[in-house]
């Protein structure tokens, strides 16, 4: 490995300017020489209009070779951090950021070369990224190329910026190319990029408020990873933020961000379903405001951005509806106060279950947590936020890049390792939950939380205190398999005692997303669409920021810094579709 600063740069010149002499000639054995055996390439739509991973030198070079764009100017970003050496994954490598170009658009992208040494330690690619950054000819609107408005010499008779506001809003002689389902975090970020890209942009939510989807959850609720982590796109939160958010903080900033970029948002709105006119390329959907009245319109492009799953998980538990006393979801949990004095029993030990156990026993109610399936458990500080340590330094714009460039096998081996390591810090924690009974795992193949998130949205508990409350019997815990029935009083084991309680809170999740698209879109959608989420088979989240199956339908879910690193690149496409650059049909591999 090479040791002065300007040595890296000189190999990492070197090698691009390789790869970019050996994509213009298409020559096979130069661009097969550039590249280790274990390689991997993660194409997010600059070369290909998909996004996807590579692994090994032949899949690259077939991949390559098949590309439908060609790059070139490739050079070291000035801008941007200078090639370093740094461990990923365990190993070490040449990082470098770089930047490119097509005939359509931008491209940003970071190689890592490491010496091949059954090649005499010749310097090859290990992972290489190219990410399209924008579309030439349709840049965002930012900078110097912000919006002029109004002129300075204006007609005082004609309409104000709150007039034209008010008439965008209003829809009243036109339709939205783009109909965001949702007005979270995810139904903003995309609305943003889209509105920046000229794309006109209407967010339903059914909520009164902007917000609500995180002002309505439980009191004690604030985010569990740290604010450097979670900006929008646009306006990153002011520095003198907390370094946890609390619930009710960043729902008013959202409510704010909508004010701010301009979106055009119908709160109190319904979206009843619809249905995909495929002479026309349009939907015909159904709206009903928030007076009762109904509107038909008729976007392009519906983006879902209802979450990982809309739907609350209610399982059919043994008796309960023979249970007297009170029923919830976690969804419509909101405070532990008028439970104090009584008797609870949460079930699920997720984030939600742990977090309104603690809540419910901080406000003095008798509290026993039941536990389904094996949990992961990691305290907040510092193991739950080993994961984002790379964005404790550097810009936000270099983190995003390197998180995006991740190819999915290197970032399980990366959070098995960091696991791995939560789990000796945490050890007398979990040492002390384990003698109380709980039953602890941590992923598959000891990957960790994010994983668990990214494949089924849950399974795992920040520790904020309530693990501590169990261990120290604060919080009583039982085993679901230990549950005969519920009762009218409560539940009764299969040894025959009776646990009474006065609540009982079903933390127990949400639904598949693809059960919302069943009922609000039909069978024939959800079928041609097919899994959302998770990775199945392939080394990408399952129809989550890409064209699908249906015309016109995308989706966008997860945290604050997945959708703002991820609704760059739907909207992109969806940008390409309405300028021509894309047909407006599903997805093909052979675009």
């Amino acid at each position: 490995m090479l040791d002065k600063t300007s040595d890296v740069t000189v190999a990492v010149d070197s090698w691009l300017a390789q790869f970019e002499a050996a994509l213009a000639d298409n020559d096979g054995d130069a661009l097969r020489r550039l590249f280790l055996s274990e390689s991997y390439w993660r194409d997010v739509l600059a070369l290909s209009w998909h996004i996807q991973t590579f692994n090994g030198a032949p899949a690259i070079l077939q991949a390559l070779q098949a590309r439908v764009a060609q790059p070139r100017g490739f050079a070291v970003d000035a801008e941007r951090a200078p090639p370093r050496q740094v461990t990923r994954a365990g190993t070490a490598a040449i990082e470098a950021i770089f930047n490119f170009e097509t005939d359509i658009g931008r491209g940003d992208g970071i190689v890592r070369l490491i010496p091949d040494t059954a090649d005499g330690n010749r310097l090859k690619a290990w992972t290489l990224l190219t990410a399209l950054e924008g579309l030439k000819g349709f840049e965002e609107e930012l900078g110097s190329a912000r919006p002029r408005g109004q002129s300075y010499s204006r007609d005082f008779r004609g309409p104000n910026w709150l007039d034209l506001r008010n008439a965008s809003l209003a829809y009243a002689d036109r339709d939205p190319a783009v109909l965001v389902v949702g007005g979270g975090q995810s139904g903003l970020a995309i609305a943003a990029r889209l509105k920046l890209l000229k794309v006109d942009t209407l967010i339903v939510d059914r909520e009164t408020r902007i917000g609500d989807n995180w002002r309505k959850r439980y009191h004690a609720l604030t985010l569990h990873n740290q604010v450097h982590v979670n900006h929008l796109p646009y306006m990153p939160f002011p520095p003198s933020w907390p370094v946890y958010i609390p619930k009710d903080k960043l729902a008013n900033w959202l409510e704010s961000y909508v004010d701010a970029m301009e979106l055009n948002v119908w709160t109190g709105t319904e979206f009843e379903g619809g249905t995909y006119d495929e002479t026309k390329a349009c939907w015909h959907v159904v709206l009903r405001k928030a007076d009762g009245t109904r509107r038909e319109m008729h976007p392009r492009h519906i983006v879902m951005a209802t979450g990982v799953s809309g739907i609350p998980n209610l399982p059919a538990m043994p008796g309960l509806t023979d249970f007297k006393g009170k029923v919830l979801h976690s969804s419509a949990y909101d405070d532990g106060e008028r439970w104090n004095g009584k008797r609870a029993i949460v079930i699920g030990t997720g984030n939600s279950g742990h977090d309104i156990a603690q809540d419910l026993e901080g406000s003095g109610a008798d509290v026993t947590l039941v536990q389904r399936s094996s949990t992961l458990v990691v305290n907040i500080e510092p193991s739950a936020q080993l994961v984002y340590a790379p964005y404790s330094e550097g810009t936000l714009e270099d983190n995003d890049l390197i998180a995006l460039s991740m190819p999915l096998a290197l970032g399980r081996r990366s959070h098995a390792m960091l696991t791995e390591q939560a789990r000796q810090i945490d050890k007398p924690l979990l040492d002390g939950l384990e003698s109380r009974g709980f039953q602890l795992d941590f992923g598959e193949d000891g990957t960790g939380w994010q994983f668990k998130y990214l494949t089924r949205g849950g399974g795992y508990y920040f520790n904020v205190g309530c693990s501590d409350l169990i261990v120290s019997g604060a919080v009583k815990l039982k085993q679901f398999a230990e549950i005969d029935r519920f009762v009218a009083e409560g539940v009764r084991l299969k040894r025959g005692e009776t646990i009474e309680a006065d609540l009982v809170v079903l933390a127990t999740g949400y639904r598949p997303q693809e059960e919302l698209v069943q009922k609000l879109l039909g069978k024939q959608v959800a079928d041609r669409v097919g899994p959302i989420w998770g990775f199945g088979d392939g080394q990408e989240l399952r129809n989550m920021y890409v064209r699908t199956g249906q015309p016109g339908l995308t989706f966008i879910a997860g945290g604050l810094a997945q959708c703002r690193i991820n609704s760059k690149f739907l909207a992109l496409q969806i940008k390409a579709i309405e300028e021509g650059m894309l047909p407006r049909g599903a997805a093909s591999a052979a675009e």
